[in-house]
């Protein structure tokens, strides 16, 4: 994942460690001195959102064990299409359209950051700049050429 991706997952995972799991424990607490917990339903509500932050609690601590983060303000420059790689690519439809390849949690589609699994970053990868790739999809195949491989910090 790239150094942006992993500082929005490590703040989610501080905003619900530090901030929503405490203030809903405190809540969940003050509902069960309410007397009957089988129709109170801010103890009931609370109970389940509790068990939802805890299971993201869990997902965002194993993503960020686990993950490898690249930097592609640090790559070396090349022209060849590689993870974190901003690609300017030119349609089979004559349509420019510039794309960056990110990590499965990074997805921002209204960024064009796009999953390193897409079928459009699967068929980019390990170009080159100037290379006409086929993007193969349910209507067919489409060439699309490779105009402009960066690397470049991503937000």
């Amino acid at each position: 994942m790239t150094p942006g991706g992993w500082n929005r997952m490590r703040v989610e995972l501080h905003e619900l460690v530090h901030k929503e799991r405490p203030a809903l424990t405190q809540l969940i607490n003050w509902a069960a001195g309410n007397g009957d917990r089988s129709e109170n339903g801010d103890y009931i509500y609370g109970k389940k959102r509790l068990r939802e932050i805890d299971r993201r609690i869990r997902f965002l601590t194993k993503r960020l064990e686990n993950a490898e983060v690249v930097d592609p303000a640090t790559r070396e420059a090349t022209d060849q299409v590689f993870f974190s790689a901003t690609v300017t690519v030119l349609r089979g439809s004559g349509e420019e359209q510039t794309v960056s390849i990110v990590g499965v949690d990074e997805i921002n589609l209204d960024l064009n950051h796009i999953s390193w699994i897409s079928p459009l970053a699967r068929c980019l990868l390990k170009a080159r700049e100037g290379d006409t790739v086929t993007l193969r999809g349910p209507a067919g195949g489409e060439e699309i050429e490779i105009l402009e491989v960066r690397y470049i910090a991503l937000d």
